[in-house]
């Protein structure tokens, strides 16, 4: 007789412990794998006095400048305009493949589209629209467009079969997917879009660093002249924008914003590109240069090999050591930093200031924390690390602290405060979704990773970043195809973790994770 299928999480644990996949082997293991990348890890200063230029930027920070109102209510509504543009393009687009994500060609169409961070597909797309509104909005929806086809895809599976089994039977596809299953998902799918917009907010601010006109470029631009009270108003008027985006952004609102942002982008002007740059780029950039005149098998060898022994291999080998060290100290502070923002744990004024902590935390995307850690601390592995701890172990700490609250009523009436609560009570519980989330966040962490190359960190998009400017976009792609096919393979082995370990989440808080 064939075995059951695991049905419950107990079951799930029980055939982890047989198997050697227990969490505690499991969040061993990682630590182990941080310890083992820290001999590899380049923290040097490189001669940068820190204390320094912490005290110059804070001197700035503590009297903000909005004096160049003009300028930074500018890069906000064009922020907000490619974010709601980008958003919905692939919103647009996850939609009509999430029906079909279980066949394997558009699964592994979706894998490539997210698996490239946005950064990277700015840069490419600029060799073919320049810094164009659409270059920015397609950077957006593109890799958006694969994690709304698998979002949506999971969404519409866990919704109820039964209003479809009850149709008449010849009922088409088409009618059971639009009447049966897409209504009884059309709520989660709003309020994960909604969540995506957060997202797409703080990509549109990071697009700025390479050339678009959003918050981004403005914040660039003050650091470079060492205007921190001007590069503070930036930093004050993002955070409050991202952490109003559920009172601005209504669902009857949404047509209006779409409307406006898309007249306001189409208005932005941009340097023309030449004519047949796209069939340019698909015909010579991208093609290995060995190839451009023909099939020539020892040209590729002679080309490949030293790309991926000088480029791609130290690329990969620095983009996982800091990956690794961040995401143990991601762990770490999640951990122990959920229970600032628990009743019965912290004190309400304690609660205030952990909620305020974590939403300026998650507000900051890594590379614009790395950004920051980079004035301070200089060209090193260092910036990354941080940033990416603290913006990952932010987001955790914030599901973490929800999902603690939820078992509060759970809790016996004489069940103990403080510390005791957390280490005794809460502690032990959310050990599997603490393991769940942090497996969700390693590959957003990889991938983050790679694209910190392009503030000079040595992570493998340094590399990328330096065959772009030398326009050897063969090189580049080369390396981007390394780059997602290691993020894929960092997905797959996460939700094999998450399946052998038994860490699951509840619906909402896994697709805020993901």
């Amino acid at each position: 007789m064939a075995t059951s299928r695991l049905s419950t999480p107990t079951e799930a644990r029980r055939s982890a412990r047989r198997e050697g996949w227990t969490r505690p082997r499991v969040v061993t293991l990682f630590l182990a794998l941080a310890l083992l990348a820290l001999p590899f890890a380049d923290f040097g200063l490189a001669g940068h006095d820190p204390g320094a230029a912490l005290s110059r930027m804070l001197a700035g920070f503590l009297r903000p400048d909005f004096g160049a109102v003009e300028q930074i209510g500018r890069a906000i509504w064009l922020t907000v305009a490619f974010a709601v543009a980008g958003v919905a393009a692939g919103a647009s687009s996850g939609l009509v493949l999430a029906p079909f994500y279980h066949l394997r060609a558009v699964r592994w169409l979706c894998i490539a589209l997210r698996s490239v961070h946005e950064l990277f597909w700015a840069l490419m797309l600029m060799q073919i629209l320049g810094i164009s509104p659409l270059t920015g909005v397609l950077a957006i929806a593109l890799p958006y467009a694969g994690i709304f086809a698998k979002v949506f895809s999971e969404q519409l599976d866990e919704a109820d079969p039964r209003p479809a089994e009850v149709l008449p039977r010849g009922t088409d596809a088409l009618s059971r997917f639009l009447y049966a299953r897409a209504p009884l998902a059309l709520t989660a799918m709003k309020h994960y879009t909604l969540y995506r917009l957060e997202c797409g907010m703080r990509a549109s601010a990071v697009l700025g660093f390479v050339g678009l006109p959003t918050l981004g470029f403005q914040l660039d631009s003050f650091f470079r002249m060492g205007d921190y009270g001007a590069a503070s108003a930036i930093m004050i008027c993002y955070v409050v924008l991202i952490a109003s985006v559920r009172q601005w952004m209504r669902p009857v609102l949404a047509p209006l914003w779409l409307l406006a942002s898309a007249v306001t982008l189409a208005l932005v002007k941009s340097p023309p590109m030449g004519s047949g740059a796209l069939m340019r780029f698909l015909t010579e950039d991208i093609v290995p240069a060995p190839l451009r005149d023909g099939w020539d098998f020892t040209g590729l060898l002679h080309w490949l090999v030293p790309l991926v022994t000088d480029e791609m291999l130290p690329g990969l080998l620095a983009t996982f050591v800091v990956a690794q060290i961040a995401l143990a100290l991601t762990g770490a502070l999640a951990f122990a930093g959920f229970g600032l923002i628990v009743p019965r744990v912290t004190p309400r004024w304690g609660r205030a200031l952990g909620h305020l902590g974590l939403v300026i935390l998650r507000s900051f995307p890594e590379y614009m924390l790395a950004y920051l850690f980079l004035q301070v601390f200089g060209p090193s592995m260092l910036p990354a690390v941080l940033a990416l701890a603290l913006h990952n172990g932010a987001i955790i700490a914030h599901l973490l602290g929800r999902e603690g609250e939820t078992l509060l009523p759970t809790l016996r009436r004489d069940a103990p405060r403080g510390l005791t609560l957390w280490g005794w009570e809460l502690a032990p519980r959310l050990s599997g979704p603490f393991l769940a989330l942090c497996l969700y966040r390693w590959e957003i962490i990889l991938r983050e990773t790679a694209v910190m190359g392009l503030l000079g960190i040595a992570t493998l998009g340094f590399y990328i970043d330096s065959a772009m400017a030398e326009l050897r976009l063969d090189r580049a792609v080369v390396l981007l195809i390394a780059t997602g096919l290691v993020t894929a393979g960092i997905d797959a082995l996460s939700r094999a973790l998450r399946r052998r370990t038994g860490a699951g989440l509840s619906g909402q808080t896994r697709v805020e994770g993901c």
